[in-house]
């Protein structure tokens, strides 16, 4: 009798045991969540570069292209680093890959404060837009994967709560940090740039130990086999994917969405603050600049919440049908702007696009995972976002472009190109329907 209680308590204890490692398990994971925001939100200052246009072209010189270059080189390196990663983050582990993505980041900004007291360009690109660029892809990819691997059952929640923290980024740099330190440094640049490298190295590289995979059968999942694949064998399984029409199409709905939404993200603040000039010319430069950082702000919360709330809509009416509805209300956006010359109107339409913008990625890692299956979502998912490359270059260039040789037109024929980029997405996204392979 003594060795059956016995017995009972130790099944008893090992059962208590098990449901206290699981419970610490599932805490853990919401933790794996509030890191991965901390470093989107980091990663995500970049999307404030127009913050930056006017005083880095006041300051040094330079015209709309060669500074809005800066920002589409470092989205360009963005996707395709982020593409990379989607290979190597199987072997190499999260936590590896988040570490040196937040490096590379930090190292960035330490560059460009280098580049920016040498008045090089030439050198901001490389630190700033390569380096830094190359950083922030290997970043974003890693908690959007791995922290879809812990909510199997809450995946859309789970990876949009990290997305939305990339869209924030632009309200954490142009309203908090970016003024605060030019405040405290004058207006220096050089120095703003120094010091926003090491916090955002302090801030990045602790988020980054916490990535990690989950271990298995930890919510029921079968277990996978071998944890390591050979590179090469992921990618030839992939290959036949990556060159199928359904992945041509949803990266062209993906390519299509960001140049045109991109386009206002890299030049909302100088279009904003040239709308009220034209209304009253009597603005100062300070109060310019300070609507321009306060639509940035405003904007990017709209960027980070639809990242959130188009994946609650397409997991209620499918991927596709959200993607219809959303390019279809953002094409009519794009019409009104060609016509308007309101900046208050511009304010509230680019809130939208910038909703839709936000809403275009959060809905693509669960697109991905139902149309190719979860297997293959982490090689998927970075090889989609090498549309966020090329669409990162292509939107603001042609912008810039537009600014540099139109002036007078540069805003009406920037949103007529914008309107036929989602017109091209939106015809796109009718090419294929929810259903999964």
């Amino acid at each position: 009798m003594l060795n059956t209680n016995n017995g009972r308590d130790t099944i008893m204890s090992n059962q208590k045991a098990q449901a206290s490692q699981k419970k610490s398990k599932m805490t853990y994971r919401w933790d794996m969540v509030f890191a991965g925001a901390m470093l989107m939100l980091c990663f995500g200052t970049v999307y404030a570069w127009s913050y930056f246009q006017v005083p880095l072209m006041q300051t040094f010189g330079w015209n709309n292209a060669q500074v809005s270059l800066v920002f589409s080189l470092a989205i360009f390196f963005l996707g395709m680093a982020a593409a990379v990663g989607g290979v190597i983050l199987p072997n190499a582990g999260p936590r590896k890959i988040a570490i040196i993505g937040s490096a590379l980041f930090s190292l960035g900004y330490l560059l460009a404060a280098l580049a920016l007291s040498l008045k090089s360009l030439a050198l901001l690109y490389i630190g700033y837009s390569i380096i830094g660029g190359t950083g922030l892809g290997l970043g974003y990819v890693t908690p959007v994967a791995t922290v879809s691997k812990w909510f199997p059952e809450k995946k859309g929640l789970a990876t949009g709560m990290v997305i939305m923290g990339f869209g924030f980024g632009a309200l954490f740099m142009s309203k908090i940090i970016a003024p605060i330190f030019l405040r405290l440094y004058a207006g220096n640049l050089v120095n703003s740039f120094l010091t926003f490298a090491f916090l955002f190295a302090a801030i990045t590289i602790p988020a980054s130990l916490a990535m990690k995979d989950p271990p298995e059968n930890m919510l029921g999942q079968q277990k996978q086999g071998k944890a390591k694949t050979d590179i090469s064998t992921a990618l030839k399984q992939a290959s036949k994917d990556i060159f199928s029409k359904r992945f041509l199409v949803v990266w062209m709905i993906l390519f299509c969405n960001i140049s045109a939404g991109i386009s206002i993200i890299g030049f909302q603040s100088p279009m904003f603050q040239e709308l009220i000039l034209n209304r009253k010319p009597s603005s100062t430069a300070e109060a310019l600049a300070s609507m321009g950082a306060t639509l940035i702000a405003v904007t990017s919360i709209f960027n980070g919440v639809g990242r959130l709330l188009w994946g609650a809509f397409s997991d209620k009416f499918g991927r596709m049908k959200a993607y219809r509805f959303l390019l279809g209300s953002e094409m009519l956006i794009f019409l009104l702007l060609i016509f308007t010359r309101s900046p208050w109107v511009f304010a509230i339409c680019a809130c939208w696009i910038l909703f839709c913008y936000g809403g275009g990625f959060g809905m693509m890692p669960a697109t991905i995972s139902e149309l190719f299956g979860p297997q293959k979502m982490t090689i998927m998912y970075g090889a989609v976002l090498t549309a966020w490359s090329l669409g990162g270059v292509i939107g603001p260039q042609i912008t810039a472009y537009i600014k540099d040789t139109q002036p007078s037109q540069a805003i009406k024929i920037s949103f007529i190109v914008g309107t036929v980029f989602i017109a091209i997405g939106f015809l796109f996204s009718i090419m294929i329907s929810d259903k999964k392979k």
